[in-house]
């Protein structure tokens, strides 16, 4: 990460003198292993705190470790130890961030909410890919995301279920059925989607069709009555597409057809079959190899 934190001092500081800037939720039962932890083995890392002046004396914002400092406080101890370092407000933020992003212990969307703030600090697109070390393009793209209130999408990108060209690709289409299967299945033939994410980029489309785009206001959006005239037109907007999906196998079938052929042809030739021997290339893949010979090898 482009955020290092100076070198400090560890000092006992009481826990109680320790204000958090940007608290978070967090998962109850990895909360409670760290708490279990703890309480049997004691702190293995200080947290990391930086001092700030208060009318009533000496007061310290946190930096890094808020789960240490909430799991000292559920057991009841008074003090903690940590690493004291003079920081501003805004590199405590940045820090903050850049350590969960760099161990991924914030939920996805509190780690990509971070650079929208980071965004809604002035911070061009360029200087917080180089603060966090993430990608500009990532940066760029999340950003959008964001902008356009896809959480759904955020979360399925940060969570590997779906690249983020693809998140994209769903945004830009819009909400047309027809166009996000179209958009699916041409990402899934130009490898963009590949295996399980295929599946996993529909169960997102139709929870954000469903519950809508925001995770956290998951209410159902309001289905249109559905007229005959429209019930017509989805029809056939469905056998179109279905005609196109039967041109591109009839296509696909043709070429392989003609491979198939081309292939035969060549291997009738025993000089060209012996140039093939002589260099090591007397084998085919399985799929063409079963069409063109029924042993599936030249010998």
């Amino acid at each position: 990460m482009t955020v290092k934190p100076p070198a400090g001092e560890i000092r006992m500081i009481p826990v109680d003198r320790i204000d958090v800037l940007n608290p978070r939720e967090r998962n109850a039962r990895v909360f409670a292993e760290i708490v279990g932890n703890i309480k049997v083995l004691g702190l293995k890392k200080p947290i990391t705190v930086t001092p700030r002046n208060h009318e009533d004396g000496e007061r310290f914002l946190l930096v890094c470790g808020e789960g240490r400092l909430t799991a000292f406080r559920n057991l009841g101890e008074a003090e903690i130890p940590a690493r004291v370092i003079e920081v501003s407000d805004e590199d405590a933020f940045l820090m903050s961030l850049a350590e969960n992003i760099a161990r991924r212990q914030c939920r996805p969307l509190e780690i990509l909410a971070g650079i929208g703030q980071l965004k809604e600090k002035g911070y061009t697109q360029k200087v917080i890919a180089a603060k966090t070390g993430l990608t500009m393009q990532y940066v760029q793209g999340i950003l959008t995301l964001l902008d356009q209130g896809e959480d759904r999408l955020l979360v399925a990108v940060e969570k590997g279920h779906i690249p983020l060209n693809v998140a994209l690709t769903i945004v830009g289409v819009g909400d047309d059925g027809n166009a996000l299967q179209s958009a699916l299945q041409d990402a899934y033939e130009t490898g963009k989607l590949r295996g399980k994410q295929l599946m996993e980029a529909r169960r997102v489309i139709e929870r954000r069709q469903t519950l809508g785009r925001s995770v956290s206001k998951a209410t159902p959006q309001k289905r249109k009555e559905m007229s005959s005239s429209s019930l017509v037109r989805t029809y056939q907007r469905e056998v179109d597409r279905q005609k196109q999906m039967v041109k591109k196998a009839e296509f696909s079938q043709h070429r392989l057809i003609f491979v198939v052929g081309a292939l035969r042809q060549l291997l009738a030739d025993e000089n060209f079959v012996n140039l093939l021997r002589a260099e090591g290339l007397d084998t085919l893949p399985k799929y063409i190899a079963e069409r063109v010979w029924s042993g599936g090898s030249m010998t």
